[in-house]
């Protein structure tokens, strides 16, 4: 048996390490992962050559949940990814999404069970992310954002909604600096100093006001973690919807339309880099 799995990344509108809120929308980029049946034991591959205990953590915790023993039932997972790792795109939610729901899918369909629900595979993945420390906060924010594409706010501390809904169509450009930034390694405290500000551009995202929180957070967060400010103020002159730092970095993302794409992805092209581009995602992770 053989299933796929898509789950697109997420771009940062309110990073949550300082308050414990947070906020963001899906992106196009994303990961795929091929799971196939085999005789027993569980076996991980990415074509990006990183370490595969969150994918093992993730198989692990469906197993679990199944009661199922992996030297009676296995699974040979493989992902390729147009998202880049470690850049505050959330890769790591993408990821651990994309393996427990097809996990859970091939199981369910062996096994003749029923699949986890969408928060179950949202939660154990969120679990297993916290053991392998990839997350500081659990990432509720990006984890739902992967999962169900469009724009959330949420309470991170409890696994909460504040805000789900689909995202408007727009271009998104991505800056890729030549270097990456693990939010595991972040320091939490210098970020949580901040908090009285972040939580004034938290207020902007429950009103919906989601560009001003992400023009907002991006320069806080830039400034905190040592990012240059200026990536963003360039590509806002250069006619951007918004801008900023997405999670701890290192990439920078832009809000962009039909008018403003070419000036701000030239705005970008004096730094030292790639420039991506494309779109917001309210799909979500699914089946292909």
């Amino acid at each position: 048996m053989k299933k796929i799995v898509r789950s697109p990344g997420s771009a940062t509108i309110i990073n949550a390490i300082a308050t414990g809120f947070g906020s963001a929308f899906g992106i196009g980029l994303d990961i795929e992962c091929e799971a196939r049946t085999i005789s027993d034991s569980i076996k991980c591959a990415n074509d990006v050559g990183a370490d595969t205990k969150l994918m093992e953590l993730c198989v692990q915790k469906v197993f679990n949940h199944y009661d199922i023993d992996s030297l009676d039932f296995g699974i040979d997972l493989k992902t390729k990814s147009s998202l880049p790792m470690a850049s505050g795109l959330s890769s790591s939610s993408a990821s651990s999404n994309a393996i427990v729901k097809v996990t859970s899918e091939i199981i369910a369909e062996e096994f003749n069970l029923k699949p986890l629900s969408d928060l179950e595979v949202v939660n154990m993945a969120i679990d297993a992310s916290l053991d392998a420390g990839v997350t500081i906060t659990g990432s509720f924010d990006d984890a739902t954002a992967s999962y169900f594409g469009g724009v959330v706010v949420t309470d991170n501390k409890n696994r909460e909604f504040i805000i789900k809904e689909k995202m408007d169509d727009y271009y998104i450009l991505v800056y890729m600096p030549d270097f990456h930034s693990k939010s595991g390694d972040s320091n939490v405290e210098r970020m949580k100093v901040l908090a009285p500000l972040v939580e004034t551009a938290y207020d902007f995202a429950c009103r919906k006001q989601y560009f001003k929180a992400l023009n907002l957070n991006g320069l806080i967060y830039s400034s905190a973690l040592g990012f240059n400010t200026a990536i963003s103020i360039d590509a806002l002159q250069a006619g951007a919807l918004a801008s900023g730092l997405s999670g701890t970095g290192s990439s920078f993302v832009a809000v962009v339309d039909d008018n403003s794409i070419d000036d701000v992805s030239e705005s970008w092209m004096k730094y030292e880099g790639q420039v991506i581009k494309t779109k917001t995602d309210n799909d979500g992770c699914r089946l292909l």
